[in-house]
């Protein structure tokens, strides 16, 4: 499906990692939503965290078949007997067994590990191409109110940020949660096997550095906080400012902006260089552990050693398990950091899938186009509104008792101050939103009656905003309306001027429209008017269609919609008067009422609220 020219602009996120984690709500709550949702994949799921598990019992079992390694070629070393050196044979066939036990168990560790990471790439990936499919169709099932409420950009940031955030979070954080947590238990288990006194020395040791992270972590978050914080009013600025520049040229505010921009910078660099410093002690502080811990491991086994108590082999096994116990311990921090993250996006994205939707209309029937046999019939366009009544917020009527009624191919103006309710009406007629009383009818078929699909097919529109999405011309004249030919593209461009301009591009009507095609916005205008007429649809609306042209522009758009509006029902949204005189009725609107109705002459001769309106605009010209 091609993507929108005009792609929103995103806020850039902070410095990866380090940085203070979102936090769910409901983490219990949100995590079991997402079990559910990925249901299918638990017996793969499982399946990959038992093999990361037996991966890491075998890296645990190293170490300890390395000891009995040791203590075979410690037999064979020289040894003082009564003062003289003695010889011993090194059993090599045990020595090479252990080897190649060893070199098994490695393999082992890493094929296992190899099998783990994909399947759950492919188990979280898979997940998060579901979720964006299901945000996909989400989208489609929404009413359009819920979009006057949230932004397009927190919508895409949803489909792209969150969901790749669950897809690239999940994976690795229950993969290394399962790991972490088996190696942790396994080399202690594993040294206190070997001997609980240096097991116990080699813990003590570990928590003195976990304290100390504990000290370092909590005094990051904070400037972490801050960076985060500082950044925002950084980009917030030099966004504001770009966007404002002319402006604050022309009333000499370069001064002030760059003093604002100067204390926020510095903020961002205090704030920045001290949660940096202290998110980089984290490496050197577990390193010094770890040494530390090979050096109280060292002294206290060969201390045992020299009594007699353990074997040389013992402590080549305590040098290696004081790594494995240590190197989970920042882990699970990062573990759970990644899951606190995921949850946070699943929350963000679950609560867009749990919004309300449009009623299901599947079972409604199409009588639209179609007879009570089901044969597909001319829609002649007759349109009522019949006491119509809408609000936004209950209790806060916008149209409060709207009557009108417009036959076949009547053009029907629409016009009155800003916030009347003049896009409100159409909206409500093509079913955008749905009325709070009354009723509208299309050829006497009320509109509630039939699927939203049925109803929108009996309507082409052009709004005041253009849409033109990445793809050739042809494609964008064509969309969604199957079966239309070239000559019927190139008879609507010549209608509104745009085929000679259109011949002229490199590839014509195969050009692709993207950010670097040269259409200016009344050229898109104009595509859009050729997309309308290629429609053929027995409805049309025009919502201030001509807002975007020049006066010589608007006059060739003009005769093309008179010639367009032949034999359809029209209704235009007018700001300018002059567009609208020949209008078989104009509906005067303020304040969600229809205060008057008539044709540009009876209305003028009125001398009511459309007079006033008309004359204001032409002593405004004048």
């Amino acid at each position: 499906m091609p993507g929108p020219m005009n792609r929103p602009m995103g806020r850039g996120h902070g410095p990866a990692g380090g940085g203070p984690v979102e936090k769910p709500q409901d983490f219990g709550k949100t995590m079991g939503k997402l079990v559910r949702y990925c249901r299918k994949y638990i017996p793969v799921i499982v399946i990959a965290l038992v093999l990361g598990a037996a991966g890491t019992v075998c890296q645990i079992i190293g170490p300890d078949k390395l000891k009995d390694m040791t203590n075979e070629i410690a037999k064979g070393l020289p040894a003082v007997v009564n003062g003289k050196p003695v010889v011993g044979a090194v059993d090599i066939d045990a020595v090479a067994s252990i080897g190649w036990l060893l070199v098994a168990l490695y393999v082992g560790y890493a094929l296992l590990s190899y099998l783990q990471s994909w399947l759950m790439a492919n188990v979280t990936q898979r997940t998060a191409q579901e979720l964006r499919e299901s945000i996909s169709v989400k989208i489609n099932k929404l009413p359009l109110s819920y979009f006057d409420k949230v932004s397009y950009g927190d919508v895409l940031s949803r489909i792209t940020n969150d969901v790749d955030a669950i897809g690239q979070t999940l994976g690795q954080s229950l993969g290394s949660l399962i790991t972490s947590v088996t190696l942790f238990v396994g080399a202690l288990v594993m040294m206190f096997w070997n001997n609980w006194i240096m097991a116990l020395c080699a813990i003590g040791s570990s928590l003195l550095g976990v304290v100390l992270m504990g000290v370092i972590m909590k005094i990051s978050q904070k400037y972490f906080a801050r960076q985060q914080a500082a950044l925002g009013d950084v980009n917030g600025h030099v966004e504001e400012m770009y966007a404002g520049h002319l402006i604050v040229k022309a009333y000499n505010g370069e001064a002030d902006s760059i003093r604002r921009f100067e204390r926020y910078n510095a903020d961002l660099y205090d704030s920045g260089w001290k949660s940096q410093f202290l998110s980089g002690l984290m490496m050197p502080l577990m390193n010094f552990v770890g040494n530390f811990g090979y050096v109280v491991v060292c002294v206290v086994g060969a201390a045992l050693a020299m009594d007699g108590q353990i074997e040389f082999g013992v402590i080549v096994a305590f040098m290696m398990y004081i790594r494995l116990f240590t190197q989970p311990l920042s882990q699970f921090a990062q573990a759970f950091q990644n899951l606190q993250r995921c949850a946070a996006a699943s929350e963000r994205v679950f609560g867009f899938l749990e919004e309300p939707e449009m009623a299901d209309e599947s079972g409604k029937p199409a009588l639209l186009g179609r007879d009570t046999a089901g044969r597909a019939v001319p829609v002649r366009g007759d349109v009522e509104f019949d006491h119509v009544k809408f609000e936004y917020e209950a209790g806060k009527p916008i149209i409060n008792d709207f009557s009108a009624t417009v036959k076949a191919g009547q053009k029907v103006a629409i016009v009155g101050p800003t916030g009347a309710g003049k896009t409100t009406m159409v909206n409500l007629l093509m079913r955008f939103y749905e009325i709070a009383g009354g009723r509208i009818t299309i050829d006497g078929v009320d509109t509630k009656s039939v699927p939203r699909w049925n109803v929108h097919d009996q309507f082409s529109m052009v709004l005041q905003d253009t849409w033109v999405f990445r793809g050739t011309v042809r494609e964008n004249i064509a969309y969604s309306k199957p079966g239309v030919t070239d000559a019927q593209i190139r008879e609507a461009c010549r209608a509104v001027g745009l085929d000679h301009y259109i011949q002229s591009l490199p590839n014509g009507y195969d050009t692709v429209l993207d950010e670097n095609s040269s259409l200016s916005a009344g050229q898109k205008q104009l595509l859009t008017i050729a997309r309308a007429m290629v429609q053929d649809a027995p409805i049309l609306i025009l919502d201030e269609a001509t807002s975007s042209v020049d006066t010589r522009t608007e006059e060739l758009i003009q005769k093309a919609m008179d010639a367009l509006t032949v034999g359809r029902t029209s209704f235009v949204i007018a700001h300018r008067l002059s567009t609208i005189r020949d209008a078989d009725m104009i509906l005067v609107m303020n304040h969600g009422d229809v205060i008057e109705r008539g044709t540009h002459d009876e209305l003028l001769a009125a001398g009511g609220f459309y007079a006033d309106l008309y004359n204001s605009q032409f002593s405004l010209a004048d």
